[in-house]
């Protein structure tokens, strides 16, 4: 008897990874690890028409990005491959003919057109759309002759008349369905391609999988799919259906939410330790406390899947924000100027790989920080710094007061004849002398000093400010960052 936990993500590769798959893949990953498990990733790409080898090799990336490992998979092999569907089709046939010999499925020799025309027929009069169960008083001696002259038959489970589906889910406890209210499912399409919920119990019978985590959409398949483990003798795996994921309106998270995909994320600059964060969260709570940041120890650490709600999951950007910016907080400032490196480079600014750079940059991004949350909107942040386009009426603003041209006349006389960079402690000693010899002081003094170096009515304290444009002038970046003689210059010229 196997004691090991092993847990599998199937995906399909048909499109990028939405993040309520990503949580599933979460919730399984951080499960096999805290139990000592294994972890399979399985692609499920038996839709030939819409699967697509680069969308398996995003979604590997993108998981990769996340946090999320496995043991096995297509990438990394493993004893119970292939794990692409597609070259497990010979399998598939062979299971299928054991349900006909068994008399457990049968042959169906409906075309396309008849089933979609018993699908409108449903539709118009507004009744649930079932196979009529047509093909099921075919003799096995007739179906298996017309099948030997070549017409093409899928194959169908024969659902059990009166029969009541039970099964143990880990979050919902105990669920049943009505055997009645379960048309034949097709298992096998006539191209010999199985369909989802045959493919699946077999794989997970071979790969030995024994805990099955998926959304809870799955959970009428998981009756068909009980009934085909029986059928075939299999022992049933425990199940753990998770909640959906929603928008704020209470609907499927979706496209007009906003960003659903792991890329779209990726791209905006959320950390993938924030994402990972934010999605354990989705549905599940940890043992006592308040507790909301969690690094990726912390989350296989506390897990625990008895733990998950039923209840929906309400996907909340701003909280998820919020907690990128916590996460930004826990790097150091050469590991920030690292991540934003190509946010940087994509908002246009050249420079080297050096070390001096990087580091500025992430000192940088961490002021910045306390006034954006993502590292796309911290790049675009970086621009402030290397214009010198200031409004008009911030410029007539100064122009238009005697008091504002004596201060700016003066700070700039005085740092012109300091070497770059110019340290904060160097200004602050200017500006007391503008104060005692002048008189100036309060907003009189420092208001006119802001504007001039940041060309804004608030925003970031000139302590931060000005050791960012001094010591940024003196690297070799593109464009340039103006130091506060340059700035200083507009005005007094």
């Amino acid at each position: 008897m196997m004691n090991t936990n092993r847990l599998r993500f199937a995906p399909s590769p048909t499109g990028y990874v939405h993040v309520g798959n990503a949580r599933t893949a979460l919730f399984n990953f951080l499960h096999a690890a805290k139990t000592g498990g294994a972890l399979v990733l399985r692609i499920e790409d038996t839709d030939v028409e819409r699967s697509k080898r680069e969308y398996e090799e995003n979604l590997i990336k993108d998981l990769q990005w996340l946090g999320i490992d496995w043991h096995e998979g297509p990438d990394k092999g493993g004893d119970f491959g292939p794990y692409r569907q597609s070259e497990r089709t010979e399998t598939y046939r062979n299971y299928g003919q054991q349900l006909i010999d068994a008399g457990h499925a049968y042959y169906c020799f409906c075309t396309p057109d008849e089933l979609n025309k018993a699908k409108e027929n449903a539709q118009e009069q507004g009744l649930q759309q079932e196979y009529s169960g047509k093909c099921r008083k075919i003799t096995i001696a007739e179906a298996q002759k017309r099948v030997q002259n070549g017409e093409p038959a899928a194959i169908r489970f024969k659902v059990p008349e009166n029969t009541e589906i039970t099964f143990y889910d880990l979050v919902r406890e105990k669920v049943t369905f009505d055997s009645n209210l379960i048309s034949d499912p097709i298992i096998l399409r006539s191209s010999g391609m199985p369909a989802y919920n045959f493919s699946v119990v077999i794989d997970d019978y071979l790969m030995k999988i024994n805990l099955v985590i998926r959304g809870e959409d799955h959970l009428s398949n998981t009756a068909r799919q009980v009934l085909l483990y029986r059928a075939l003798g299999f022992n049933l795996p425990k199940f753990a259906h998770l909640s959906m994921v929603m928008g704020s309106d209470n609907t499927k998270l979706s496209k007009r939410h906003g960003s659903t995909s792991l890329i779209q994320f990726r791209e905006e600059g959320y950390l993938p330790e924030a994402l990972l964060n934010y999605l354990a969260l989705l549905g599940w709570s940890p043992a006592g406390g308040d507790k909301v940041i969690f690094t990726r120890d912390e989350l296989i650490k506390d897990f625990n899947i008895k733990k998950v709600s039923k209840s929906a999951a309400i996907f909340d950007y701003q909280k998820l924000k919020w907690l990128n910016r916590e996460h930004l907080r826990l790097l150091d400032d050469k590991e920030l100027g690292t991540r934003m490196t190509p946010f940087l480079r994509r908002a246009g600014f050249e420079f080297a790989d050096d070390p001096g750079i990087i580091l500025w940059i992430g000192k940088t991004a961490r002021v910045l920080s306390a006034y954006h949350h993502l590292l796309s909107e911290i790049a675009e942040g970086f621009k402030q710094f290397t214009s010198l386009d200031y409004d008009p009426t911030i410029i007539s603003s100064i122009a238009d007061s005697e008091e504002a041209r004596k201060v700016i006349s003066i700070m700039s006389a005085e740092i012109a004849g300091v070497p770059s960079p110019v340290d904060f402690s160097k200004v602050a000693e200017i500006i007391k002398k503008i104060q005692q010899q002048e008189g100036i002081k309060g907003k009189a003094l420092y208001h006119p000093i802001r504007l001039a170096l940041t060309g804004k009515e608030s925003g970031i304290e000139l302590n931060d400010f000005i050791p960012i444009i001094e010591t940024g002038s003196t690297l070799d970046i593109k464009p340039a960052v103006y130091n506060m003689a340059s700035r200083l210059k507009v005005f007094v010229s």
